[in-house]
């Protein structure tokens, strides 16, 4: 898999406010939603100015590169590549200039139509420089802006046009707009601290700064922060179906943070919780595979009464091996990533609790390192259901022919990581530890069922 990415916009009403070090901190609190590159873009009622470049965002903004950017006004983007390659003409934001002036946009997530939209724009003359469909959506507004000089018009017409999963904040002069997908695929929350309004992927980077909660940007809302908040819908949306992303509560979203009203640390508890009442074993110990399973590990731990333990240490320097780009670093990082505890694993029965098997060959090759240190049995447990199809919203897991669940029986991979006993947990038993009606979530990963129209080339790159 690869992760999403991490969008931050701020608006201060005290316009000799610099806004700067909030939109790095709030970044900074997204950092494990994309570790290839990091971006400030901010308007200080004169002219806008961008900064971008590749690393973290401790790397990127270093050396005073954060002291040069001022504004009462901005916009952040950490990204880790869905579309596009990982290069520094694909990191965000992109920033242009057109007829009304400057615009930049960060975007969160993957437009699935985008190449149809790139060479539409190529034809009409503009000039895309990256490989990204976010510089798609940025040319798409500007040229609507030519038409009609309404920027929320021009974004209610861009939308008509998209056909995937998108959270947006646009920065045009220093105006900033919200933008959240139609279904609600990518997660989006508006929060608040003195003169300042605040919109990112998910409430941590609220809490770094101080600001409060104050409620989910709706599917298919935008919301215009300038002197007032001003909120409007896209057009026909109200039949619209809504369709969150299950990931972001099993896997991607920080423990810390409520995504769409949900306390992330719960759901990953009650995960935990169901994955006993489903599949108890007789252990000495519940493990997790750290850090994403800790939280289900200790769900399980309390509703069967073993004790909670440490068995592998994550070296914290180590990206995540999950979002590296090629498999082999992939496989190459695993002992770099984890290291066992002899002494907690030797001779020892344990339930080992991650959070889900995409490939399966990191599965292996962990449980490989555990067998190493002498355990006696690896009673293995999974907090999603089998990943049977790839995700065209901007989680770009892997082709259907590389998931390890598309292309094997239970019983197959069963044998194929060389676990004692497998169990994964099942789709009605995750839908009630998130709490969200499975008709309001995307399920597309676990049972082909997709919330949009997916174009027939890409089913059939799949």
């Amino acid at each position: 898999m690869q992760d999403k990415c991490g969008i931050v916009g701020i608006y201060s009403h005290n316009t000799s406010e610099n806004i700067s070090y909030s939109l790095y901190y709030g970044l900074y609190a997204l950092q494990h939603r994309g570790q290839e590159s990091a971006g400030i873009s901010l308007h200080n009622g004169q002219r806008m100015k961008t900064y971008q470049g590749m690393g973290l965002v401790c790397d990127v903004f270093n050396n005073g590169n954060l002291d040069k950017l001022k504004g009462n006004v901005g916009i952040g983007h950490v990204r880790y590549s869905t579309t596009g390659k990982s290069l520094l003409e694909n990191s965000q934001p992109f920033y242009s200039e057109f007829q009304g002036g400057s615009i930049a946009i960060a975007h969160n997530g993957d437009i699935i139509n985008s190449h149809e939209l790139r060479e539409e724009l190529k034809a009409q003359g503009h000039h895309i420089r990256s490989s990204t469909d976010s510089e798609v959506i940025c040319h798409m507004l500007s040229r609507e802006y030519i038409k009609n000089q309404d920027m929320i018009q021009c974004i209610q017409e861009v939308s008509q046009k998209l056909i995937g999963s998108y959270s947006l904040v646009v920065l045009v002069n220093n105006d900033l707009y919200v933008v959240r997908d139609p279904v609600g695929l990518k997660p989006l929350a508006l929060g608040e601290k003195g003169d300042i309004k605040m919109v990112a992927s998910e409430t941590v980077a609220f809490d770094v700064i101080g600001a409060q909660l104050i409620r989910d940007v709706e599917p298919g809302e935008i919301i215009l922060l300038n002197n007032k908040t001003y909120s409007y819908k896209m057009k026909n949306v109200h039949n619209m179906p809504r369709a969150h992303c299950m990931f972001e509560y099993v896997y991607f979203a920080r423990p810390d943070s409520y995504i769409d009203g949900r306390n992330v640390y719960q759901v990953r508890l009650n995960i935990g919780q169901e994955l006993y009442k489903q599949f108890p074993a007789e252990a000495d110990v519940v493990m997790p595979i750290p850090d994403s399973a800790i939280t289900a590990a200790i769900g399980y731990s309390r509703s069967s009464g073993l004790p909670y333990g440490e068995g592998l240490i994550k070296n914290r320097y180590i990206g995540r091996t999950f979002i590296m780009p090629t498999q082999g670093e992939r496989e190459a990082s695993v002992k770099l990533k984890m290291n066992p505890i002899k002494s907690e694993l030797e001779g020892k029965r344990i339930v080992l609790v991650d959070d889900s098997i995409v490939r399966g060959t990191t599965s292996r090759a962990l449980i490989d390192v555990l067998k190493e240190t002498g355990v006696e049995e690896i009673h293995l447990r999974i907090g999603c259901p089998p990943i049977i199809s790839p995700c065209y919203y901007g989680v770009a897991m892997a082709t259907k022919k590389e998931l390890i669940a598309a292309n094997n029986t239970l019983n197959d991979i069963h044998k194929i990581l060389g676990v004692d006993s497998l169990g994964y947990l099942s789709l009605d038993s995750l839908v009630k530890c998130i709490g969200i009606g499975q008709d309001r979530l995307c399920t597309g990963c676990f049972n082909e069922e997709y919330p949009t129209t997916l174009p027939k080339d890409l089913v059939y790159q799949a």
